[in-house]
């Protein structure tokens, strides 16, 4: 079982212990240590360390600094009237923090110092300021400003100022943390000033004890808190000097990948030099003996799947009990906090109070490339077959990493903010407040009331004026500018209108930023302007990529081809016209389909009307030649029938008939009585009598019903007339009136031969009209009436009382109640079938 791993650290009189438990202490297996050995090679030729003169010319100018810093701390005791000795021991220190100070010796890196000084000096002898020179020191062209521009040449910032090797010389004296920024031999320097609640500052002065901090204002608080916070996590991640190493190689690479994706910038939202070391101490708690690559791969993975916002702490806040704010997870302003890192020193405080939503979007989507990139290098490095041998063995394999990113490409939108100032100096002040404020505008302005999908500040200033041509500008403010760039992609579904109005947050942030700051001279100013993808001036891809613009767009072209979501669009559209194609094809093959059968259909028409036309013409040809034969049977007929009509003659002769008739009188009664024009004698009589007087209408109307064999009921007439036809619900009577009936199997044999008889074709219609109007009622198959709710008639089977106007009888329409004094007439249904 290995040894217990102890990662507690002594500093500051204050022994301090790590907040996270260790997730896996175990050492790298020999196949991370391989995969370690590419990314080894890639450091040594793409992550220089600061070269040896370089490193000497930072000590040298570190010297030279904490010289002049004693000197000036030493004139301000003279001048205040200590004592010789109170004055030697006055003291003075130079104290660094950040990369420097852990020793990731970036080239062209800028050192962050601190001089802290003894309480006898005070920031306006640091800054010079408040000084009125002496009437000698006045020229007579010099007006009001310019006796305000001059400092106390025996302060600090006035000693550095006129130093040979010092340009760019740049006070800043109303910030939250007064600060000096110059180059001192080419190396940028961040000179902060600190003032310590004691009369010197002795040489061997602690400033990792929290006892430092008594007194002392807030400036002074967050000048010092830069190198005990960076003292305190060398502290914790020097155990061993293999895992202090371990440390810093990956602190260069993650401070390389984060300059690369445009994510190294504290003040603009997103993290800084401090916080990326926290971060990398806290993978380096969590996994203490993993080697770089391993380590590496751990850190993209942790800071994916962060559950923000959770603090990210080495190890838990503690209260010196000096008065100081600590950081409280309680507290109701760290609720609103999006993404907390905790200072290990006291105060603990958040030193990512400036990541918004936005950013932490912008954050978590790299970290999830990052580990997306590096988990795929691992994977496919272990198949062995995957990779070029060439590129891993020479580290190439890690350029995907670190990728510039491809920010100008990515966004369908663009604002620029220039700022301009009307000189270098006033250009330089003004910019860095402005630039100070830049992520409020993209956070609270922007970020939070317009319907943005995402929004993105890059923290790369061009020095260019991009501003409009028609900007009324002077020649001096376009050259003393510079611009950022915001890019945003708007979300469709919440917007209102087809336009974006960014005018009312663009003014409030000049109502209630810009107008902050003092002084504020003429000629400052931020112009923004609006762009598209396509419209961006070339300054935003020389840097980036290698054939400019143009070589961007070929980029963005590919990429928008490869994106997940439109190769599904286009595939589903391209789905979609296939089935359209597949249904036209289907449709266009029915339609063919029907053509086929027509043609055939018309085909087979013909051949039938052929066949039908050639036996016709054969059967025309068989009566021509069957002609003789026909003529010979017609003569055989009349042969035949003259000797019927000789043997009907005999038979009438020997029938003693008196009246002798001819043959062509004998056919003419044939037919009369075949047409029922012969009667009996009765029956001419009748007809005779009847003929002699005139019919009346009712008379008519029932003949013609007679004649065509129908039933008639009426009032005064029962006689049914065509009796000899039975109706269907008739026959039930029949066979009760002594009708034999027939046997099963008489009736089935019966059905069968009427089934086999051929139905007789209907020739004749006929179509009649009544004169006169009857009341038509319906009969069901018992013959009984039925009701059809009319004002006549209602139909009851027992009385049931006096009703008003009718009386209950049997009538011809059944037992019921009828209207008194109206006759009811009921044709047969029958006439009407």
């Amino acid at each position: 079982m290995p040894p217990p791993i102890d990662l507690t650290a002594t500093i500051g009189g204050r022994k301090v212990t790590p907040a996270l438990p260790i997730v896996d202490g175990s050492s790298s297996p020999p196949n991370e240590l391989k995969f370690n050995a590419s990314l080894s090679s890639f450091i040594s030729q793409n992550v220089p360390l600061e070269s040896v003169e370089g490193i000497r010319t930072r000590e040298r100018v570190l010297v030279k600094m904490g010289t002049l810093s004693r000197e000036w701390v030493k004139s301000v005791a003279a001048k205040r009237g200590l004592s010789a000795d109170a004055v030697a021991s006055a003291g003075g220190e130079l104290f660094t923090s950040g990369s420097y100070r852990l020793g990731v010796h970036e080239p062209g890196a800028d050192i962050d110092t601190i001089v802290v000084v003894p309480s006898i000096c005070t920031k306006e002898d640091f800054f010079g300021s408040g000084y009125v020179p002496p009437d000698s020191m006045v020229q007579d062209d010099d007006d009001e400003d310019v006796n305000n521009e001059i400092r106390d040449p025996d302060s600090l910032a006035e000693r550095i100022r006129r130093h040979p090797d010092v340009t760019n010389f740049i006070p800043v004296e109303g910030a939250a943390v007064p600060i000096l920024t110059f180059d001192w031999e080419g190396i940028n320097i961040d000179l902060l000033f600190a003032r310590l609640n004691a009369p010197s500052v002795p040489a061997n002065f602690d400033i990792d004890n929290d006892m430092v901090l008594s007194g002392v204002d807030s400036s002074t608080e967050k000048s010092l808190n830069g190198p005990r916070v960076t003292n305190l996590i060398a502290a914790l991640v020097g155990g061993t000097e293999e895992r202090y190493q371990t440390f810093l190689t990956v602190v260069r690479l993650v401070r390389k990948w984060a300059k690369a994706r445009g994510l190294y910038s504290n003040k603009l939202g997103y993290w800084g030099g401090v916080n990326i070391n926290i971060a990398v101490a806290l993978v380096l708690q969590l996994y203490p003996n993993a080697c770089p690559a391993s380590l590496l791969r751990k850190f993209f993975l942790v800071f994916k799947s962060w559950r923000w916002p959770n603090p990210v702490m080495l190890t838990k806040p503690h209260d010196a009990e000096l008065g100081l704010p600590v950081w409280n997870a309680f507290q109701a302003a760290t609720m609103r906090q999006v993404a907390p890192m905790i200072t290990p020193a006291y105060p603990a405080m958040n030193s990512t109070l400036s990541v918004s939503r936005q950013t932490l979007q912008i954050l978590h989507e790299e970290f999830a490339r990052g580990h997306n990139v590096v988990d795929k290098l691992y994977k496919d490095w272990q198949k062995g077959d995957v990779l070029d041998k060439e590129k891993v063995e020479s580290g190439e394999m890690w350029k995907e990493l670190f990728e510039p990113s491809d920010f100008f490409i990515s966004y369908p939108h663009y604002l620029s903010m220039c700022i301009v100032g009307p000189s270098q100096s006033d250009a330089q002040s003004w910019a860095g407040f402005v630039v100070s404020r830049l992520r409020k505008l993209v956070s609270d302005q922007l970020g939070r009331s317009l319907p943005l999908k995402k929004i993105q500040l890059w923290p790369k200033e061009f020095s260019a004026c991009v501003a409009e041509r028609s900007a009324l500008l002077t020649h001096a403010q376009r050259a003393n500018s510079i611009t950022y760039f915001i890019g945003f992609r708007v979300d469709t579904l919440r917007m209102r209108g087809s336009e974006l109005d960014i005018e009312r947050q663009l003014q409030n942030f000049s109502k209630f930023e810009l107008s902050r700051f003092h002084p504020l001279t003429p000629g400052m100013d931020v112009l923004p302007k609006t762009f598209g993808v396509k419209e961006l001036p070339k300054v935003c891809f020389e840097d980036v990529y290698e054939g400019g613009k143009v070589a961007a767009m070929k980029r963005r072209r590919m990429l928008i081809e490869a994106d997940p979501k439109r190769i599904e669009a286009k595939n589903k559209k391209k789905l979609a016209k296939l089935k359209k194609k597949m249904e036209a094809m289907k449709r266009k093959k029915e339609e063919s389909k029907a053509s086929e059968e027509k043609v055939e259909a018309d085909m087979k028409e013909e051949v039938d009307a052929e066949a039908q036309e050639s036996r016709k013409r054969k059967r025309d040809g068989d009566d021509a030649n069957g002609e003789d034969d026909n003529l010979d049977a017609e003569k055989e007929e009349e042969e035949e029938a003259a000797l019927l009509e000789s043997a009907l003659d005999k038979i009438q002769d020997s029938a003693g008939v008196v009246q002798h008739k001819t043959r062509e009188e004998a056919e003419i009664d044939r037919q009369k009585l075949l047409a029922g024009e012969l009667l009996h004698d009765e029956d001419v009589e009748v007809k005779t009598e009847k003929r002699d007087r005139k019919l009346t209408r009712e008379e008519m109307e029932k003949e013609m019903l007679a004649s065509s064999g129908l039933v008639i009921v009426s009032d005064d007439e029962a006689t049914i007339v065509g009796g000899n036809k039975i109706l269907p619900w008739r026959y039930g009577y029949k066979n009760a009136a002594g009708v034999k009936k027939e046997e099963p199997d008489q009736k089935k044999e019966k059905e069968e031969q009427e089934e086999s008889k051929p139905t007789p074709l209907i020739t004749n219609r006929v179509a009649f009209k009544f004169k006169t109007k009857f009341d038509v009622v319906e009969l069901d198959e018992s013959g009984k009436v039925i009701d059809k709710g009319d004002d006549d008639f209602t139909p009851s089977l027992k009385w049931t009382g006096r009703k008003g106007g009718f009386e209950f009888k049997l009538g011809e329409r059944g037992l019921g109640y009828y209207r008194t004094g109206k006759k009811v007439v009921i044709p047969s249904n029958m006439a009407y079938s």
